[in-house]
């Protein structure tokens, strides 16, 4: 198994152009993820492919800090996408292989539980922000 190539901002940008671009509909949009949500069960897994990833460093050593510059929260449909900011600095980036729409996703995992996470790539979203 290979590693999925490392994303830079122009890469994802054009990703999620593209993605943001997608009309048609597809039973991996049957459910809204413009803010993050738990993996809906409508999402088709075997459809999703890897197009990269977000996480330049390990878990360990990647920020917990937040990018809310506006007052967002976390499941705000609005938040910013931030790469270099928790839960961005997690994630794969995956491509449905039907439609061609992109998606962010990162493992929650806390004491008693481990949530799949999803979030539709948009590139109105993207911001290129230093840590």
């Amino acid at each position: 198994m290979t590693a999925p190539t490392l994303l830079d901002f122009a890469a994802l940008t054009e990703l999620a152009t593209r993605s943001e671009a997608v009309s048609v509909d597809c039973a991996c949009h049957a459910t809204p993820t413009d803010g993050w949500q738990t993996l809906p069960l409508s999402m088709p897994e075997a459809q999703l492919r890897d197009a990269g990833t977000l996480a330049e460093h390990s878990p360990d050593d990647a920020t917990f800090a937040e990018y809310h510059p506006h007052g967002t929260r976390y499941w705000s449909a609005d938040a910013p996408i931030a790469p270099r900011y928790f839960p961005y600095n997690r994630c794969t980036v995956v491509e449905c292989t039907v439609c061609g729409r992109c998606y962010l996703r990162y493992v929650e995992g806390g004491g008693y539980f481990v949530d799949q996470r999803i979030r539709q790539l948009k590139a109105s979203s993207l911001m290129d922000a230093p840590l």
